[in-house]
């Protein structure tokens, strides 16, 4: 039986020639995954150098690399700066986020993160959390519900689902996939069925995992761990995401602020190495159609 890969990285070369790696630096993949991010890391390092890779999922740890120049940390990014701390590190060379979703969550029945799958609406990267997709369903007001589906899902339908939701679930459990979809697909118009079912799973899995917040976290956190040179590169796969690492590389914040000195100039702690956003190039999304919609930024701490 073929067995289906934990995680293909997306814009692997390009990630790790924007973090130019050094052979003695200290990097941080905050989405170990599959580490397939960190192998590439990791070759070239050398005895002096040390990767350290984050996973909220403790299954990531399974495929953990077995050497002394790397170190597996079981926790959200959001606590970055806690544990690099912890762990005595006064400053990184470099750190990397892939913010997808990967194949093991998206194959894994039993996550319930796809439409595809008639699983329980599980949805938690970190099985340990107590928030799931259904409790949610089942307990979120009718104005939360619609503020999720259409803030995170940017769904135009968002307070007629929510609506159709809420009153669903007085008479039953919305407890698998099917049960969700069965209430919201009369209010999806044909062609756009399947998009729009990604655009609710997608809302409903940013809100159980909090990843917004936590991503605005690690983007501060960034500021307080790299060294002056260091650099950040952040794989995005949706427009929310992105802006908020925009934003964060332009002006050193999530929501964009400008600041400027006495003179009128623009002061940020990071310079774009790439101005135009990298994206995957054909043969790529050929090998990894779930590439298709990822979106590099890479930057370097001024000063």
């Amino acid at each position: 039986m073929k067995q289906t890969p934990y995680h293909i990285p997306a814009l692997l070369q390009p990630t790790i020639d924007g973090l130019a790696v050094k052979s003695d630096g200290t990097y941080v993949d905050v989405t170990y995954g599959g580490g397939g991010h960190s192998r590439a890391i990791m070759e070239r390092l050398g005895a002096d150098g040390h990767l350290y890779g984050m996973d909220r999922d403790m299954d990531a740890y399974s495929g953990a690399i077995r050497d002394e120049r790397f170190t597996f940390i079981h926790s959200n990014f959001a606590y970055l700066s806690n544990f690099m701390r912890y762990y005595g590190v006064a400053g990184v060379d470099g750190i990397v986020a892939d913010l997808g979703v990967s194949f093991h969550h998206f194959d894994d029945e039993s996550r319930g993160f796809t439409f595809r799958h008639d699983a329980p609406l599980d949805m938690r990267m970190n099985r340990r959390s107590q928030l799931t997709a259904a409790s949610l369903l089942a307990t979120a007001s009718e104005e939360r519900l619609a503020d999720i589906l259409y803030l995170y899902g940017e769904l135009k339908q968002a307070r007629r689902m929510a609506a159709a939701i809420v009153k669903a679930r007085g008479t039953r459990d919305i407890a698998t996939a099917n049960d969700l979809i069965d209430i919201i697909k009369p209010l999806i118009k044909p062609a756009a069925e399947k998009k729009e079912l990604a655009q609710v799973f997608q809302a409903l899995r940013i809100e159980v995992n909090g990843e917004l917040s936590a991503l605005r976290r690690l983007l501060e956190a960034s500021l307080k761990v790299l060294k002056p040179g260091g650099r950040l590169a952040i794989i995005s796969y949706h427009s929310l995401e992105d802006r908020m690492v925009k934003n964060f590389i332009r002006s050193g914040n999530v929501d964009g602020k400008v600041e400027k000195d006495f003179y009128g100039r623009v002061t940020t702690p990071l310079r774009a190495i790439n101005n135009k956003v990298i994206v995957p190039d054909d043969d790529e999304v050929a090998r990894n159609p779930r590439s298709r919609s990822a979106k590099l930024r890479i930057a370097e701490k001024i000063g």
